[in-house]
C-alpha cells in the first residue's frame, strides 16, 4: 500500500516540476520510510529498483517523452539491470536519485541511475531497456529514435556497456 501512496504522490508532485529533455538528467529526493527497511534496518536492496522505476518515470514524464510513447501504444520494459550497494541508507535519511539516457544500441537503450546522500554515492547501476508495443510486438530502436531527434552529440555507448551486456546474456546458461 505505501509504494501506491509513493506512486501517488509521485505523479501529482512530477507534473508541477521543470520540463527536462530526456537528454537531461532527472533528479528527485525521496526519504527512507519504515516500510523500506529489511531486518537489518537498512533500506531493502529491492527498495532501490522500485524507485530506480520512479527515477525513470520522472524522466520520461518531465521530457514528455511518456506521453509520445503511449500516444504510439508503446510501454518501456526492462530487460537487465545491474547495481551496486556501496553504503547502506538508513531510516528518515534523505537521498537524491539521479536518472539520465547514456546511450542505445540497435536494441536496447542504456540508463544510468546513482543514489546520492550528501553527495556521496550509496549505489549505482546500470539499466537496459526497450519498448514493446501494446498490440503486440518490440519497437525498433529507429522508430523510438525518431520521437528524440535530434540525438546529442555527445551521446556515444561507452564499450564497457556492451562489454556487459553480451556477459548478462551469457550469464547463467551454464546452470
Amino acid at each position: 500500500m505505501n509504494l501506491y501512496f509513493r506512486l501517488l504522490l509521485f505523479m501529482a508532485r512530477v507534473r508541477f516540476r521543470s520540463r527536462l529533455s530526456i537528454w537531461d538528467t532527472s533528479h528527485v529526493r525521496f526519504r527512507v520510510n519504515p516500510s523500506d527497511l529489511d531486518v537489518q534496518r537498512h533500506m531493502n536492496n529491492g527498495r532501490y529498483l522500485t524507485l530506480m522505476d520512479l527515477g525513470r518515470m520522472d524522466l520520461m514524464v518531465r521530457s514528455r517523452f511518456w506521453q509520445r510513447i503511449t500516444d504510439q501504444g508503446w510501454y518501456p520494459v526492462v530487460a537487465g539491470q545491474s547495481i551496486t550497494y556501496r553504503k547502506s541508507l538508513q531510516l528518515w535519511e534523505t537521498f537524491d536519485l539521479a536518472s539520465r539516457v547514456i546511450g542505445h544500441d540497435d536494441r536496447w537503450i542504456y540508463m544510468e541511475q546513482v543514489f546520492r546522500r550528501d553527495g556521496k554515492v550509496v549505489a549505482d547501476a546500470i539499466v537496459r531497456a526497450r519498448f514493446l508495443r501494446k498490440s503486440g510486438g518490440s519497437v525498433p530502436m529507429d522508430e523510438v529514435l525518431d520521437l528524440v531527434t535530434p540525438l546529442p552529440e555527445h551521446l556515444e555507448l561507452p564499450g564497457w556497456i556492451t562489454d556487459w551486456n553480451e556477459g548478462s546474456s551469457r550469464h547463467g546458461r551454464e546452470l
